[in-house]
């Protein structure tokens, strides 16, 4: 009775801002589960509920009234704005949403500090609830109590609607069956919309009603989106109960969990999403020995009969024989069953036979450069060649800030490489890149502090802490894709956020850190301290580390990668170890990124958590979409543009970096579907696929890609 007695108002105060989180999630759950809208915007539309609520509230039912009207229309409005931004997307994918909705969500933040101010707004209630009651012998706010019946009266209308009227079966059919839906007269894209209105409604009416809980300013819309998503994994997309409940269990964390257990509370919400996520993808995976023309009862059985067959007929080394089969051991040709559109994919897309251009680069070469010795070769080098130059000639060029910005550009741009390798090569989309990131850049630091300032040193040592991170959390990756990545990896980052904040004798806490030795280039110097010589210095570095990647890319074994993602099931039931392939591309691109974050903490000479926060993941992501899915260089100029925009360009308009930066985030998604390397028209370097072919959402590990070659369709 004791313990009950001391943990009481907290476990109550669990419930309230649960159901104020239930409230929330429900929206987001209807756009996603049933409008198939990945919206992270949706934390802005509460904060719109939230503003528009404070605004207005002047501590009367009519100012209480005025408000909760204003603030859920003026989400609802933004709701329906949404349906229509997204609906040129439909057809690419939870990825492309997640960077419009992005985007906007800056765009809408932006809007709404201009509007109201950058200040935390004083919520005023109406007196009657101003007020405390008791329970249990404790005093407690009226209004919480209040909000926790309102909460349940919408759980069980919100029920009843869907479940037994006529408007919730147009909304289920519009999810499972939108063609039936149609046949039935309704128009699936009205319903469609007014879904997404209605999950506006509710993150307004949330926003408003939860301001006294939650309340308006900075930050307040990413931690509600946060918590929406987890809410959103635990509860799932069938069930309003069932997210009503995991919706509780969330804020019981967040308040009782404090109480009881203080130092676990930060990691409990994402450790929980990341586990259920995985349990999930490994669960619902199907039998991977399937390939695209169903089950069979012993494919390696059938393939080598195939090869036998097909060995009898063929010299050995006939032109065709692919290069993923020869590294793999079982050279088949083209055309043996199961195996030949990943070995083609992974060994031959692409390029013709005689080793010429890879398709798409037509007459744009003069043709006597491709009768040189090594003219494709030259062909392929020649963009990086000019790039290479024009970073050399930065210095001489720049001043000392904007020298700082391009080595900054450059650290990013190696994070962005790495998730080019994952997202564009290993067909695995991520947001969770900075946890590596992360690791290598608070392994610098602390590496530096500790006396170890050669930079070689700290690049290979940070590499390897961030390369034995990415082993640990890799499995928990690589079974899943589409969308359920972008959570896993999601959680991954927000998990290794909470350490950084919380584990400060390492990572300094939110101060971060600074004030640790300048690094030397090589044993026997003098640290770096001018912008030129940092830039320089990473300007090598990250010259080393691109050249290994794309070396590793157009390799046998880059080939290899490639065929994994353009035909898995083919690559599977061919014997390659698939899962093998995703984790060593999973280390690999984690230890380029741990390089990026050795370098942005030499460049930078300081540390904080938010240099490797959820928002450097999105710039990244942006930045290969920007450049193209599978063109390296492409994401080391979206890089470049990222860091131009938040700290060039919006140095001219202070303030208002967010607002350009959610301006580069829709227009990219609209005007650059395949990136900057897509408007060529070509492949990146002839792996087989074109620089912006788009990332496979939600495909089963072993289900078939509907194009094996990589080509993108029209």
């Amino acid at each position: 009775m004791d313990l009950l007695d001391a943990h009481l108002i907290p476990a109550v105060d669990g419930v309230a801002f649960g159901l104020l989180l239930f409230v929330v999630a429900a929206g987001l759950s209807l756009a996603f589960g049933t409008a198939g809208v990945l919206n992270l915007s949706h934390g802005t539309l509460y904060a719109i509920g939230a503003y528009t609520g404070a605004e207005l509230s002047d501590g009367t039912w009519g100012g209480l009234a005025l408000g909760l009207a204003a603030g859920t229309a003026a989400a609802c409005v933004a709701g329906a704005g949404l349906s229509v931004a997204t609906a040129p997307l439909a057809r690419r994918g939870h990825l492309a949403q997640a960077l419009l909705t992005f985007g906007l969500a800056l765009i809408g933040g932006d809007l709404l500090i201009q509007l109201f101010g950058a200040d935390e707004l004083p919520v005023r209630v109406p007196e009657a609830l101003d007020s405390s009651v008791m329970l249990l012998g404790h005093r407690y706010p009226a209004y919480r109590l209040c909000f926790i019946v309102m909460a349940v009266l919408l759980a069980a209308f919100g029920t009843w609607v869907l479940t037994r009227t006529r408007m919730g079966a147009a909304v289920r059919a519009a999810a499972d069956d939108p063609q039936m839906l149609a046949a039935t007269g309704r128009n699936p894209r009205a319903v469609h919309t007014g879904v997404l209105a209605a999950a506006g409604a509710l993150a307004g009416a949330a926003g408003v009603l939860g301001a006294p809980i939650i309340g308006p300013g900075p930050g307040t819309s990413e931690n509600v989106l946060m918590l929406s998503l987890v809410v959103v994994v635990l509860g799932g997309l069938r069930s309003l109960w069932a997210t009503f409940f995991a919706a509780v269990a969330v804020g019981e964390v967040q308040t009782l969990g404090v109480s009881l257990v203080p130092d676990l509370a930060p990691y409990l919400l994402f450790a929980a999403m990341a586990a259920v996520l995985v349990l999930r993808s490994r669960f619902a995976e199907p039998a991977t020995a399937h390939g695209p023309e169903g089950p069979a009862p012993d494919p390696v059985a059938r393939l080598r009969g195939h090869l036998a067959g097909r060995l009898r007929r063929r010299p050995r080394g006939t032109p065709g024989t692919t290069e993923a089969a020869e590294a793999s051991g079982t050279a088949e040709a083209p055309g043996t069953a199961g195996a030949s559109g990943a070995d083609r994919a992974a060994g031959t897309a692409g390029t013709d036979r005689a080793g010429a251009a890879p398709r798409g680069y037509g007459n744009r070469v003069p043709k006597w450069i491709g009768r040189l010795p090594g003219g494709t070769a030259w062909r392929q080098a020649a963009p990086l060649l000019v790039l290479l130059v024009v970073l050399i000639s930065l210095p001489a060029l720049l001043d000392a800030y904007s020298i700082s910005l391009a080595g900054s550009a450059l650290a990013l741009g190696l994070l962005a490489v790495s998730v080019t390798i994952l997202t564009g090569y290993a067909g695995l989309p991520t947001l969770g890149q900075t946890a590596p990131f992360a690791v290598g850049a608070y392994a610098t630091a602390n590496l530096a502090d500790a006396g170890w300032t050669v930079g070689p040193v700290q690049i290979v040592l940070s590499a390897l802490a961030a390369a034995v991170f990415s082993a640990v959390v890799g499995p928990a990756v690589i079974r899943a894709r589409g969308t359920t990545v972008l959570m896993i990896t999601l959680a991954i980052g927000e998990l290794t956020g909470a350490v950084v904040n919380q584990l400060k004798s390492v990572t300094g806490g939110a101060d971060g850190l600074v004030g640790f030795p300048a690094t030397r280039a090589l044993w026997g110097g003098e640290g770096m301290l001018e912008e030129s010589e940092l830039y320089n210095y990473a300007l090598v570095v990250a010259v080393v580390a691109v050249s290994v990647t794309l070396l590793v890319l157009r390799s046998p074994a880059g080939k290899l990668l490639t065929g994994t993602r353009g035909a898995e099931a083919r690559m599977r039931a061919s014997g390659h170890p698939v899962g093998r392939y995703l984790l060593v591309a999973h280390i690999c691109a984690g230890a380029l990124a741990g390089v990026g974050g050795s370098l942005m903490v030499t460049v930078q000479q300081y540390l904080s958590p938010a240099d490797v926060g959820f928002e450097i993941a999105a710039f990244a992501l942006l930045a290969v979409v920007i450049g193209g899915t599978t063109s390296v260089i492409g994401a080391l100029l979206g890089a470049g543009l990222i860091v131009a925009t938040r700290d060039w360009v919006a140095g001219s308009w202070p303030g208002h970096g967010p607002l350009l930066l959610g301006v580069l985030f829709v227009a990219t998604v609209y005007v650059l579907p395949r990136g900057l390397a897509g408007l060529r028209g070509g492949n990146d370097g002839g792996n087989g696929r074109s620089s912006g072919a788009p990332v496979p959402e939600d495909r089963p590990p072993s289900a078939p890609a509907p194009n094996p070659a990589g080509k993108v369709s029209p």
